[in-house]
């Protein structure tokens, strides 16, 4: 896809989501639309070298939707105690305010109750990294946060800073404006750098569900997947509204099984939790975790 023209890129991605849309109103309200693959069985990241024709790229989106009928997604039915949530939470703390004695509170908090990670801004990822330190919890920072409207160099920069620091996985904030443009080539662009910059490490695209209609929002997620990145993610909880279970159930239908999805924003509840797993969320961001793993709610906003 790097070795396209910026409009054949577009009339690709308008293709996907003119496709996927007729399947969505069409097809079984919870049958999957993605196949494991977009692009001929691998992202286009994968093999930078490899050359991928707009004529082999259509056909692989057309696979996609005619294989998506067939496609089982293992995501949702499994019903959980609220103990059982914390292995899928991200226990995260960006607040603008937050201090050196907060990020240890939330490292303890993490390693007390067994968090699949702890997301952070990139200035703490090295105490988090010490602080954790063979613990198995990993440490997640935030790149482009919270706008994602930075250039693509300095998301690129973050990442690789964040890496070296200690990270184990990245969370990006897409540029929503290009993306709401219809530029696409420049949003596979900076997913695909960012990707580029975190030399394996897991990545996380952030749509801000939130200010995408539903066409924007397929989009987002044929991009995330062509671009090689590892999850979708649906806020980043300081835009407007958070995860619903209708967007979770969206983007898992469109990346497949082969990707993850993470539900974020206004997640305060164990409850909530688990409805945002049963749609397909394979993790779950909030600050609120441990009132999530007690059974308690807590008040405020999620992040």
């Amino acid at each position: 896809m790097e070795n396209l023209r910026p409009e054949e890129i577009s009339a690709i991605v308008e293709e996907v989501v003119r496709r996927v849309t007729i399947v969505l109103s069409q097809g079984d309200a919870e049958a999957p639309v993605a196949s494991s693959s977009l692009v001929g069985g691998t992202p286009c990241s994968s093999s930078a070298e490899r050359e991928i024709s707009q004529a082999a790229l259509i056909e692989a989106s057309r696979e996609m939707i005619r294989r998506g009928a067939e496609r089982i997604v293992c995501a949702g039915g499994e019903k959980f105690q609220c103990e059982d949530l914390a292995r899928y939470i991200d226990h995260t703390l960006l607040k603008p305010n937050a201090t050196e004695k907060d990020i240890e509170q939330l490292c303890a908090e993490a390693l007390q109750y067994h968090f699949a990670s702890v997301c952070v801004n990139s200035a703490y990822v090295e105490l988090c990294s010490r602080l954790l330190a063979g613990s198995g919890v990993k440490v997640c920072a935030v790149v482009g946060f919270p706008l994602g409207a930075m250039s693509t160099d300095a998301k690129a920069y973050e990442t690789r800073y964040a890496v070296s620091h200690g990270a184990d996985e990245i969370d990006m904030v897409i540029n929503v404006g290009q993306l709401q443009s219809g530029n696409y080539a420049y949003v596979y662009d900076d997913i695909h750098a960012v990707v580029k910059a975190a030399a394996g490490h897991i990545v996380k695209v952030i749509l801000e569900t939130g200010l995408l209609n539903d066409d924007q929002k397929i989009a987002g997620c044929v991009l995330a997947k062509a671009a090689g990145a590892d999850f979708v993610k649906t806020s980043t909880g300081f835009g407007p509204g958070g995860a619903t279970a209708e967007d979770v159930a969206l983007m898992r239908r469109i990346v497949g099984d082969d990707m993850g999805v993470k539900a974020s924003g206004g997640i305060r509840d164990c409850s909530t939790a688990q409805k945002m797993i049963e749609s397909g969320a394979s993790r779950i961001g909030a600050s609120a975790s441990v009132s999530i793993v007690k059974g308690a709610t807590a008040q405020g906003r999620g992040y």
